[in-house]
């Protein structure tokens, strides 16, 4: 009996990952083209950026909340950023008087109108006790039609070449994109596993009035927890906007959608106070399998949607009937 329970803990902790393998294995039989060097490079790049939002929303997630304001937040940040580094030699339809601004400024400047995005959803349900789905859904609404007020819904093309750089560029083989979700994916396992902070998320999701008793400030905390899915969401817009090489006020939609599912495929309970960073990755990359696969495969976009939407319930449904064990 102990050993069979033992087989069963070892299944449901590394499941996720032989799910992945599995898909690999599978897809290399069935396209010759998936398992070589530049298709996984693709892969990696495409999913970079919706990773760092999953690794962000992730944490609402684990507090027992949700965010489904991060797709705009991209969108918001991509028009703003992109309208600060167009080509000086391009006639601006926003800001035709638009000094030189370096890079850098531009990034700052997006990365803290996006995290200020967070702020207000933390403080809207931490303070007024708004349910986070009702929040982030008006902020969502909010930051997208921002976007469009600034563009007039027209793209922002012809940016310049030292701000492509950052997203179309690499070290060696390996894309600066990559490298940045790598990084991001180090700070957020960092956070979770050995910083108060991350204590904190786990237990407002495990239980939010023994975590308030236990001396937790939970209000400050949640504030932080919004701030840091947002801060991932602009940070993804920069380098979206950067690779695509254009500003677009709808370039974020649906990418809410895509982090959810990445963060619920890879084992982040919505019952809250459970998730890791190794799983949400395997969520992202199963995803980001999935599709490619799809995609070489020749199956319609349109059913791709219906497969990726069946495999978030079934996600759920497996969540639940875990705990439901448990307990």
């Amino acid at each position: 009996m102990g050993t069979e329970n033992v087989v069963l803990k070892l299944a449901n902790k590394y499941a996720i990952f032989v799910i992945l393998i599995v898909m690999v294995v599978a897809l290399s039989f069935l396209s010759p083209f998936f398992l070589t060097g530049q298709n996984l490079i693709n892969v990696l790049i495409t999913e970079s950026g919706r990773g760092i939002l999953a690794l962000g929303v992730a944490f609402t997630i684990m507090s027992k909340g949700i965010d489904l304001s991060v797709g705009s937040v991209v969108s918001l940040v991509s028009v703003i950023v992109a309208s600060m580094v167009q080509d000086p030699t391009y006639t601006a339809r926003i800001f035709p008087n638009m000094p030189y601004v370096a890079p850098l400024v531009a990034i700052v400047v997006g990365l803290f109108v996006g995290t200020l995005v967070g702020v207000i959803n933390g403080s809207l349900i931490a303070y007024t006790g708004i349910p986070p789905f009702i929040a982030t859904l008006g902020t969502q609404i909010i930051a997208r039609g921002i976007a469009l007020i600034i563009t007039n819904a027209y793209p922002v093309p012809m940016l310049r070449q030292d701000f492509k750089d950052i997203g179309q560029g690499s070290v060696g083989v390996i894309p600066n994109v990559v490298i940045v979700f790598a990084v991001i994916a180090i700070i957020a396992y960092l956070l979770l596993n050995h910083t108060k902070f991350g204590k904190s998320v786990y237990a407002i999701g495990g239980n939010v009035n023994a975590a308030r008793t236990s001396g937790i400030k939970v209000e400050k905390n949640l504030v932080e927890i919004y701030a840091f899915s947002a801060f991932c969401a602009s940070l993804a817009g920069v380098l979206i906007t950067s690779r695509a090489a254009s500003g677009i006020a709808t370039l974020g939609t649906g990418y809410e959608t895509d982090a959810i599912a990445a963060a619920t495929i890879g084992g982040t309970s919505h019952a809250g106070g459970i998730g890791t960073v190794p799983g949400i990755l395997a969520g992202i990359l199963i995803l980001g399998v999935l599709n490619n696969g799809l995609l070489l495969l020749g199956i319609s976009p349109y059913l791709q949607q219906v497969i990726k939407g069946a495999i978030i319930i079934g996600a759920v449904v497996f969540d639940m009937r875990k705990n439901a064990r448990k307990h």
